[in-house]
């Protein structure tokens, strides 16, 4: 895929990949206390201060996915936001029967979730965002500064080089 197409896939990934946090970081932000509660169930430490952790994490972090804020930094640290909290809430191997297989599914589903953070990590935002938007304003000027100075053509005479022209190189700019 190229151009438009490829960065209309990678925006629509991004807001997939909020739309399965960002409700219920939001949903867990009017009630952290009953989150705070199911932490506690599961045996974490310190759940008040977890709970407020992860609903920071569940409300910013997707927020910065959809806008394509820092991404390599923002996707590592939701693929092991889910993860964790994947391992956390969901002890398949603690459960039998219908159970087991129920949470086995939902441990499952989140990393795989976690899989393709880890990929938006890899992969960046694409232009469609609000990184996107600021490299292509700087697009002209990168290009210029980058591009290499051409050295003056040298006619050698006699043994000695001298510039055509007669006089010294110009020496490029730092």
């Amino acid at each position: 895929m190229f151009g438009s197409a490829q960065n209309g896939v990678l925006l629509a990934a991004r807001l997939l990949m909020a739309s399965a946090l960002l409700p219920t970081g939001v949903a867990r932000a009017l009630n952290v206390s009953g989150f705070a509660v199911t932490l506690a169930g599961a045996g974490c430490p310190a759940p008040n201060a977890v709970a407020t952790a992860a609903v920071i994490v569940q409300v910013f972090g997707p927020l910065a996915v959809v806008l394509g804020v820092m991404p390599r930094l923002t996707g590592l640290a939701m693929a092991g936001f889910v993860a964790g909290m994947a391992a956390l809430l969901h002890p398949f191997w603690l459960h039998a029967g219908a159970a087991a297989v129920t949470e086995r599914s939902f441990l499952l589903a989140d990393l795989g979730l976690a899989g393709a953070f880890l990929m938006y990590a890899m992969t960046g935002p694409g232009a469609w965002s609000w990184r996107g938007f600021f490299q292509a304003g700087d697009a002209p000027a990168r290009a210029s500064a980058k591009a290499p100075a051409k050295a003056p053509a040298r006619a050698k005479t006699g043994g000695v080089k001298r510039t055509t022209g007669g006089r010294a190189p110009a020496r490029a700019a730092a």
